[in-house]
């Protein structure tokens, strides 16, 4: 089973994500957080696989958060899910160890299959 935490501050995306990833019977989404300081904490209790987060959240960044979460759990994959796609954006989520960006208007399967994709290359390589 593949362990997901949700981070965006609109609960209606969380909700239509996780409604989204529910279809998948290899995917849990294990807990949601609206603001990045939540996101850390959750994934420190929680340990999941994957972290699918937004750029724009409240007290703490998506990216300021992703950057943190790699520092501690390097094990956890960070995905960045927005509707901030500008290359400064991509140009530091790739600083900070993001493993996907994906912006929120091209979710159609994308995220579903990115994910498997970065599971499974994880996997190939341990």
């Amino acid at each position: 089973m593949i362990k997901i935490l949700l981070v965006d501050d609109d609960p209606n995306i969380r909700r239509g994500v996780r409604m989204h990833l529910a279809l998948e019977p290899d995917f849990s989404v294990v807990g949601e957080a609206g603001d990045g300081w939540e996101a850390l904490r959750l994934a420190r209790e929680l340990q999941p696989h994957v972290v699918v987060m937004d750029i724009r959240l409240p007290l703490l960044d998506g990216l300021s958060a992703a950057e943190r979460l790699r520092q501690s759990q390097p094990q956890c994959v960070v995905i960045i899910l927005t509707l901030y796609d500008e290359p400064s954006n991509r140009q530091r989520a790739e600083q900070v160890g993001v493993a996907a960006f994906i912006p929120k208007q091209k979710t159609d399967g994308v995220l579903v299959n990115t994910i498997r994709k970065i599971i499974l290359d994880r996997g190939a390589n341990q």
